[in-house]
């Protein structure tokens, strides 16, 4: 049964939506009754997720995407548009990683990163603002990290791309506020999904120490961040990057 209020028949559109914080976000939604469409770069991750999704009785929309393509997610989100007739909410949580020092990190691997979270970003934002300030309404979701906060060792491009969607996130909310649009960023710390699952154990616990709270974050506790700021009990809020760290110190 919905416990947030707001969220029945919207239609969501979650980037990045197969696997991790964007499957743990499609299926929050969906249980709010939302109309829900993933889009993803893997066919296959997003036809397991699908199957996975059906058979817990959600119905779940999926669309294979690069979202670094402009012209890519124009089409798919026309697509989208003509086929559903809005895009209520739009979570920009598409990333990718590719990790090196400064001095090892080639130009390739910058590129990659900035291309899919950043540009992305700015994409899948442009192109869902322009449906919403057509419809007078919507809200925009990105994906921040604690990492863009605080900043963290081999990751100049992650962190340079995170940063970034909150400031894009802070200019979105002046611009588009007017329009009946909110934006805000979430910011997750340390989330047990599938970058994770290689680190040896004793590293976890490090990182879980450095959280108050003493625990790796879940992704169900970022996609309950999601759902709360899309819904009708945060519609007094843009621009701000909300953490889930679980009071990560750095």
């Amino acid at each position: 049964m919905p416990i947030i209020t707001g969220l029945e028949k919207k239609t969501i559109v979650i980037t990045g939506g197969a696997n991790g914080i964007g499957r743990a976000t499609a299926q929050s939604f969906a249980a709010e009754n939302a109309r829900v469409i993933i889009v993803d770069i893997n066919p296959d991750a997003l036809s397991k997720t699908k199957l996975a999704l059906d058979k817990l009785g959600y119905e779940i929309e999926t669309y294979t995407l690069d979202v670094s393509n402009s012209e890519a997610v124009e089409a798919c989100f026309s697509s989208i548009k003509e086929r559903f007739k809005s895009i209520d909410v739009l979570v920009n949580n598409a990333g990718i990683l590719k990790d090196r020092s400064l001095l090892k990190m080639s130009y390739d691997e910058w590129d990659a990163v900035i291309n899919v979270n950043l540009k992305g970003v700015f994409n899948c934002g442009k192109v869902a603002a322009a449906i919403m300030v057509e419809q007078g309404s919507g809200v925009i979701l990105n994906a921040s990290s604690v990492v863009g906060l605080y900043g963290n060792y081999g990751q100049s491009n992650y962190v340079a791309t995170k940063s970034g969607v909150i400031g894009m996130t802070k200019v979105w909310a002046r611009e588009l506020g007017s329009k009946g649009i909110r934006v805000n960023a979430v910011a997750p710390g340390f989330i047990s999904t599938d970058i994770l699952k290689d680190m040896p154990d004793d590293i976890l616990q490090k990182l879980a120490a450095k959280a108050p709270l003493k625990r790796l974050g879940t992704p169900e506790d970022v996609a309950n961040a999601y759902v709360f700021l899309a819904s009708d009990q945060a519609t007094f809020i843009t621009g701000t990057t909300l953490s889930v760290d679980g009071g990560v110190i750095t």
